[in-house]
């Protein structure tokens, strides 16, 4: 998976300077920073609905959306594939895998513990998400149908 995740990224960066013509790629980097950070967000939703509603083959694809978007928030950001993978080198040296780290001043196991919900707090913007258990929270509702592949 590393080299293609390699071959992904110098791909999406060969398109960023020009040399590999993507107009899907391209219009992303025109948009900026904020609508490749929306996209990336958008994909990681599709791959937990997915598995949410046991579609295997369905968040396999968005998965691949999901690693694609990523790359180009990399490229992006001057985020080289080998400083996320030192980062997991350094957190399997720390926690014997290369698992999320907890927050400053929790306790390894505190997020097992189980909270009552997840709190993030990051340039004055504070979120909170409540812990939906098994189920998931809301009116039920149909899925719209798949949008076509291309």
């Amino acid at each position: 998976m590393v080299d293609s995740v390699s071959r992904l990224y110098q791909a999406v960066l060969a398109t960023r300077e020009g040399r590999n013509p993507s107009p899907r790629t391209g219009r992303l980097f025109d948009k900026g920073r904020a609508f490749i950070a929306k996209k990336l967000a958008e994909e990681a939703v599709e791959v937990a609905l997915e598995a949410a509603l046991d579609d295997r083959r369905a968040a396999v694809r968005e998965s691949a959306d999901l690693i694609y978007n990523l790359a180009v928030l990399w490229v992006d950001m001057d985020i080289r594939p080998e400083d996320v993978w030192a980062e997991m080198r350094r957190r399997e040296q720390l926690l014997g895998m290369a698992e999320k780290l907890p927050k400053r001043g929790e306790k390894p196991d505190a997020a097992k513990a189980g909270s009552s919900g997840l709190r993030h707090e990051r340039d004055g913007l504070d979120v909170a998400l409540a812990d939906a258990g098994p189920e998931i929270v809301g009116e039920p509702r149909e899925l719209p149908p798949a949008r076509p592949r291309r």
